[in-house]
C-alpha cells in the first residue's frame, strides 16, 4: 500500500509537465504580442473571402428541407460505414451475419420508401407544377 508520500512523488512528472506547457504557451502568446504587427486600417476587422467584397449580412434563412437532407445524409453515411465494417469481417460472421445485414439492409429500403413517400427527398420545385404553368402560358 502506497503512504501519501510515495503517492505525491508519483505526481510530480504531471506537474512540471502541466507547468512547462502553461509556460511555453504564456511564451509564445508574449512574443506575439511584442513581436506582431499593431495597425487599425479601414479593411483590419473585414472578412478576407478570397478577395470578394462582402454585401448584405451573413446571417442567412435555411429552410427545414435543408436541415432534413443533411440529417438523412448523416444517417445514410453512418449506415454504409455499418456495411462497410460488415463486408470487411464477412468470413468471420458466417450465415449468421450474412443474415443481419440482409435485414439492416431491408430496414434501410423500407425507411428510405416511406421518406419519399412523406416528401422528404423533394428539395426542389415540383416538375409537374412547372410543366402545367408552362403549358398554361404557352397556349
Amino acid at each position: 500500500m502506497e503512504t501519501p508520500t510515495e503517492h505525491s512523488a508519483s505526481l510530480w512528472p504531471l506537474f512540471l509537465y502541466g507547468l512547462i506547457v502553461l509556460s511555453l504557451v504564456g511564451v509564445m502568446l508574449g512574443l506575439s504580442y511584442i513581436l506582431g504587427q499593431h495597425h487599425n486600417e479601414r479593411a483590419t476587422n473585414d472578412p478576407y473571402e478570397g478577395g470578394i467584397l462582402s454585401t448584405g449580412s451573413a446571417r442567412i434563412r435555411f429552410s427545414a428541407q435543408f436541415y432534413l437532407v443533411a440529417m438523412l445524409f448523416v444517417i445514410f453515411d453512418v449506415e454504409t460505414i455499418f456495411i462497410f465494417s460488415w463486408a470487411i469481417a464477412f468470413r468471420e460472421l458466417g450465415w449468421y451475419g450474412y443474415t443481419g445485414v440482409i435485414v439492416f439492409l431491408i430496414l434501410l429500403v423500407v425507411v428510405l420508401i416511406y421518406e419519399w413517400r412523406a416528401g422528404a427527398l423533394d428539395f426542389g420545385p415540383d416538375g409537374k407544377k412547372i410543366l402545367k404553368a408552362y403549358r398554361k402560358l404557352k397556349v
